[in-house]
């Protein structure tokens, strides 16, 4: 006897046995042992997860000789002949290759006539978004008076392309792609009943393959036993499908966490020499660094190789990388530069926590005011980088508040500079970090606002380039803040302890309801003026 490919051979002959779909299978099974049978059924889903076999089902279930139910008995010459696909009542047709209104007329004049040997006439168009729009058009005359014996099931990988006025005559079913963990415990049912030896990590590189398609797990899985020899190890299944294992993306991760350039290139030489598709490889640093974030994200994740921010950097600049890995030269020469590229954009942490920071004085802090600190202030950003080579500066983040006192900007732009610290000034340079919470402020109308207001006051020839980022310092928005508070807190204090008011409140039974500082208490001045009113009284 030939060889029958696992995907063939185990094709389900019952609702019971589908994998992964239980929503579409109750469903069917309520209606078909209630008999409400609907005439038209669509199913929808990517490749490989279900779609003509649960219409393969849904007909034996239509025309098994024992009665319309939810399990067709699978031994009458009916059931038998539709597995072997040469039942006469049941019409298959691939619509990718019969587009043609003329074909769709010719399929269609038969469902007049009642069935040959079945119950029912049972139509199955594949693919049937693929159908010209004469065709559709052709098929939703029969659809809206359908013959009492006639049944459409139709499949379609992409149920966008087919007219509202056929789905809207059909009962939808969308199948789910399934879980990987579905796959890789079926495949060890199977391959268990096949007696072929395997390890569990081997099921799983398959089941990740297949993206969830069961179909294309099986095929893979017939593929692996062959290289394999009838074993199925992870090492052999891997090399075979040209994916980088989990030391290969360790390493990467290892070789990006130390900043080195050529630890990056050796390892995706030694991915090349392994034949690794590069998109795979991508993808697996993807699934890391998603994973690594998640763990960040939850508070687990200590001892990971990279810090919070360079994960999301990476992760962002590898899905660009993978969306664009075919249209450069090649995929090695896209997925070096994608590497290259978070190293060029690192954030350098280290390099950060080496400046030295200015004390605030303390005396300043205590009256509510803040005095400039010297050059030696701390930068804006942690991990903030300058140009080697290049003339640079941090400014003192109270002249920095003072430099855009008046700036005439619309509101936008002052809250862009409000929010952001300088990192980098040179002679005619000078580079912001935007707090990360106020990016979406920021647009290249609004980066050449603020450098034509900033020139003005540092020079014609001023360059501007804003970034957004993690601000170490006191914004000018947060400074102004804190001393609102302080000052708040200070006008209240006064008035609580100020002869007169405290008589007031005690002669009135009275309260302070609303206390509003003047300005002149920022510099030491008299106290503000705040009513003691009675506990009724409004304000």
């Amino acid at each position: 006897m030939s060889y029958q490919v696992l995907a063939r051979k185990l094709r389900p002959r019952g609702f019971a046995g589908l994998v992964g779909q239980e929503h579409v299978v109750r469903a069917l099974c309520n209606g078909l042992d209630s008999g409400r049978v609907h005439h038209a059924y669509m199913f929808t889903g990517t490749r490989g997860v279900g779609k003509t076999s649960i219409a393969r089902i849904l007909a034996k279930s239509l025309n098994c000789e024992g009665g319309v139910s939810s399990k067709p008995c699978g031994d009458c010459s009916i059931c038998r002949e539709i597995e072997e696909n040469r039942f006469v009542d049941l019409l298959e047709v691939d619509a990718a290759s019969r587009t043609r209104v003329d074909d769709t007329r010719e399929l269609l004049d038969n469902a007049q006539y009642l069935p040959a040997r079945g119950r029912y006439k049972v139509y199955l168009i594949d693919e049937v978004h693929m159908l010209s729009a004469s065709s559709f058009n052709a098929l939703l005359k029969t659809l809206e008076e359908p013959p009492a014996h006639v049944k459409f099931l139709l499949a379609t990988t992409d149920p966008r392309k087919v007219p509202v006025t056929v789905l809207s005559r059909c009962l939808q079913f969308q199948l789910r792609n399934i879980s990987r963990e579905e796959i890789a415990r079926y495949l060890e049912g199977v391959l268990a009943d096949e007696g072929l030896n395997f390890d569990a990590e081997a099921l799983n590189i398959i089941a990740k393959a297949a993206r969830g398609s069961m179909r294309d797990a099986l095929s893979i899985a017939d593929q692996a036993i062959a290289h394999g020899q009838g074993a199925l190890r992870s090492e052999d299944v891997a090399a075979m499908l040209g994916l980088a294992g989990r030391d290969e993306t360790a390493a990467l991760i290892e070789a990006l966490a130390s900043g080195s350039a050529s630890r990056v290139l050796d390892v995706s030489e030694a991915l090349a020499d392994k034949s690794v598709d590069f998109a795979a490889a991508l993808g697996d640093l993807l699934e890391a660094l998603h994973g690594m974030a998640a763990n960040q994200a939850l508070g687990q994740g200590e001892g990971s190789p990279l810090a919070a921010e360079a994960v999301q950097l990476y992760y962002q600049i590898a899905l660009l990388g993978y969306r664009d890995l075919h249209v450069g030269p090649d995929p090695k020469t896209c997925f070096e530069m994608t590497l290259l590229r978070m190293l060029a954009f690192a954030p350098d942490a280290q390099a950060a926590a080496t400046v030295p920071r200015a004390e605030p004085d303390a005396e300043a802090e205590a009256e509510g005011s803040s005095h400039a600190e010297d050059s030696a202030s701390r930068p804006a950003a942690e991990g903030s980088s300058h140009v080697e080579g290049a003339p640079s500066r941090s400014p003192a983040e109270g002249s920095w508040h003072e430099l855009i006192e008046g700036l005439e900007l619309d509101a936008i732009g002052r809250a862009i500079v409000e929010h952001s610290l300088p990192v980098e000034q040179g002679a005619e340079r000078l580079r912001l970090v935007l707090d990360r919470d106020q990016g979406a402020l920021l647009d290249g109308k609004q980066v050449a606002a603020i450098e034509q207001a900033l020139r003005g006051r540092l020079g014609e020839g001023l360059q501007l380039s804003i970034e957004v980022g993690e601000l170490a310092g006191e914004a000018p928005a947060q400074r102004k803040a804190r001393l609102g508070k302080e000052l708040q807190a200070e006008a209240e204090r006064q008035l609580r302890e100020d002869g007169l008011v405290q008589s007031l409140i005690s002669t009135f039974d009275g309260r302070l309801v609303d206390v509003k500082p003047v300005a002149s208490l920022a510099q030491g001045g008299a106290a503000p003026q705040a009513p003691a009113k009675a506990p009724g009284a409004a304000g």
